[in-house]
């Protein structure tokens, strides 16, 4: 199942992509495992992403809601933040597909639309702990028809530890 409709979020759609926020979030605490991250607070929730807000305020910053069967399926959030320090077009800040919707290609359906959407350099960071969503962006990037000049790092420093794929989309011609 790969049919997906990705639009822009509107700001009334700001918590729609906060509630889906808090399922990426709990996904996401199991890396976070002997670290202060990822409690949640008195009301059973986790934090609110702090940079939520910004995605409908700052022109580098792109929201995107997914939808499969008029239903709400998962987000990305597009800044251009380069986790490597070299300048980027576009990194994917936070990519979301609901568990439901995983391992039938939906994801990277999903990838491949926003890429093409946004053709440029591209930056993907991944959290070292997370191994999966290493697997799944090294064969997203890899296998769309229009990428060029992939590069996987390494990094371990203040600001991040993980690894950086980089890469460039070319523009569509039809």
């Amino acid at each position: 199942m790969t049919d997906i409709d990705i639009t822009l979020a509107r700001p009334e759609e700001k918590p729609v992509i906060a509630n889906l926020m808090q399922l990426y979030t709990h996904d996401f605490s199991e890396h976070w495992s002997g670290t202060p991250e990822g409690e949640l607070g008195d009301d059973g929730r986790f934090a609110d992403y702090p940079y939520l807000d910004s995605y409908w305020g700052e022109p580098a910053r792109v929201p995107l809601l997914f939808r499969a069967h008029g239903h709400p399926v998962g987000f990305a959030l597009l800044n251009d933040h380069a986790h490597s320090g070299i300048a980027a077009d576009r990194n994917m800040a936070e990519f979301f597909i609901v568990r439901k919707y995983r391992r039938g290609g939906m994801g990277t359906a999903a990838a491949h639309a926003v890429f093409s959407r946004y053709p440029g350099t591209w930056e993907a960071a991944i959290a070292r702990r997370n191994v999966a969503a290493l697997a799944f962006w090294r064969k997203a990037v890899a296998s769309h028809p229009d990428v060029r000049d992939i590069e996987e790092s390494d990094m371990s420093t203040k600001e991040w530890d993980g690894y950086v794929i980089r890469f460039r989309i070319e523009a569509h011609t039809p």
